[in-house]
């Protein structure tokens, strides 16, 4: 097929006789210094096969074009006659192929810094727009994003390495595309730009980690993730990517590896708000049979799935020095480290423990003084209506403060018709009863009576 548009042409002439013979002529007067004569010969035969078709001819001149001036090293020379093969009118794509196959081999060979990215820029040049080096030129931008990272522009290197949307090459094989989707991600969160790496992780589908041959993918992938939610906040998030981190068989295989992500995963899922998803999963983690290797985060966790107080000074007494600086049989997580980011987590930590005894008291009162509750809970009354107030504004409970009074209501006040259908409800389950009684009553006198009967029978007889 031609490099400008048009149909396939059939092979004309065969000119691999001609070629076989300009090939070693050319070689040599290359090697005898008299490189720009070689090319001359070349370049006036690869006008013939490229006008009689004759795609492997072409392709062998291209690319012994390329040979000869990296032999020679020139590579000034070669820039130029890499841009003035590929527009030549006509030319056919296999075999312009082939030659930037055969440049992209000498990136890595080149002299100095500045050579080579004179080359990789003519190469990117040469293949734009051109699906047939769609490869070559993703694996070329990948290495000049490389080197503008080492640079220190890593703002520079993001941006080079997003022009690319290797998720519609067709080409390119899929472990290739994750990987540099990969690298993608990794420069965004290098340049703290979270909200195109949340857009780029999308393009990854988590059914291709299914693979136990993509284990080593999977870990960098969740790893990544792991920061955003970290960043975003959002630690239910967080607290699944580890729980598909744990379930990876590299991880499995490795005990202690295996019982730190566990640890992840159950800290993460105390610290996560309340709802229907969380207590779901913390209940899926409880069940967990590694959780017995690590008794610690094992009680932890029954602490929160336990309907039960949990008193912040006495919590810290049991966890704090475990969580925080670990011991030698359990090392620390380092998510309540002495970082700002631990110090902070730590303080969600007992908000997770104050929501957990609102949660509590909502179970077991209708209704509770408020001095009496923020005694429970070990605050100020001031902190225990804050509180409160933004669980029913969440609509994790229902709650009415009269303050007048100091009076908090966990039952939620029914409607007119609400009541009136209770009371509808009540009155037929206790109609059904009294049905249930006489039937019951019946039963029993006609049995008695049926007895009795049957004994002054036989008295008579």
């Amino acid at each position: 097929e031609t490099g400008d548009g048009r149909l396939p042409t059939k092979m004309e002439v065969d000119f691999s006789g001609s070629v076989d013979t300009s090939l070693p002529e050319a070689k040599q007067l290359a090697e005898g210094g008299r490189l720009e004569e070689g090319l001359e010969k070349l370049l006036n035969l690869e006008k013939q096969t490229r006008t009689g078709a004759d795609m492997v001819s072409t392709s062998r001149i291209l690319v012994a074009v390329v040979e000869m001036c990296f032999e020679a090293k020139n590579w000034e020379l070669l820039n130029e006659h890499l841009m003035l093969l590929t527009k030549r009118r006509g030319q056919l794509k296999q075999a312009v192929a082939k030659m930037v196959q055969k440049a992209c081999e000498y990136v890595d060979e080149s002299p100095d810094l500045e050579t080579k990215l004179k080359l990789i820029d003519t190469l990117r040049a040469v293949t734009l727009g051109k699906i047939h080096v769609e490869v070559e030129r993703a694996r070329l931008t990948k290495k000049l994003a490389l080197i503008k990272e080492g640079e220190g522009d890593i703002a520079e290197a993001a941006k080079i390495l997003q022009d690319l949307q290797v998720e519609t090459f067709g080409s390119m094989d899929k472990r290739e595309k994750v990987e540099f989707i990969l690298e993608q991600m990794r420069l965004c969160l290098a340049n703290k730009d979270f909200v195109r790496l949340q857009i780029i992780s999308k393009k990854i589908s988590i059914r291709f980690f299914e693979d136990d041959k993509q284990q080593d993918l999977k870990l960098r992938y969740y790893e990544m993730m792991i920061s955003l939610g970290q960043h975003d906040g959002n630690y239910l998030t967080v607290c699944k990517h580890y729980r598909a981190v744990f379930q990876t068989p590299c991880i499995q295989e490795d005990e202690e590896k295996r019982k730190q992500a566990l640890r992840h995963v159950t800290l993460f899922a105390s610290l996560a708000p309340f709802d229907n998803e969380q207590s779901d999963l913390m209940h899926r983690v409880l069940a967990e049979r590694d959780m017995e290797t690590i008794p610690t985060y094992l009680t932890l966790l029954k602490r929160f799935t336990t309907k039960e107080l949990v008193r912040w000074t006495q919590f810290c007494q049991d966890y704090e020095k475990e969580l925080c600086e670990g011991t030698p049989s359990s090392p620390a997580t380092g998510v309540f480290s002495a970082s700002e980011e631990g110090q902070k987590n730590w303080k969600e930590l007992s908000k997770r423990v104050v929501e957990h005894n609102i949660y509590v008291i909502a179970k077991y009162y209708t209704q509770i003084r408020i001095q009496r509750m923020a005694n429970l809970l070990d605050l100020s009354i001031e902190e225990t209506e804050e509180c409160l107030s933004k669980l029913v504004v969440a609509k994790t409970v229902y709650a009415r403060i009269d303050r007048l009074a100091g009076i908090v209501s966990f039952q939620r006040q029914s409607s007119p018709s609400q009541l009136l259908n209770d009371w509808s409800h009540n009155i037929n389950d206790l109609m059904a009863l009294v049905n249930k009684t006489c039937h019951l009553i019946q039963k029993e006198e006609m049995v008695h009576r049926t007895l009795a009967n049957k004994a002054k029978e036989t008295a008579t007889a």
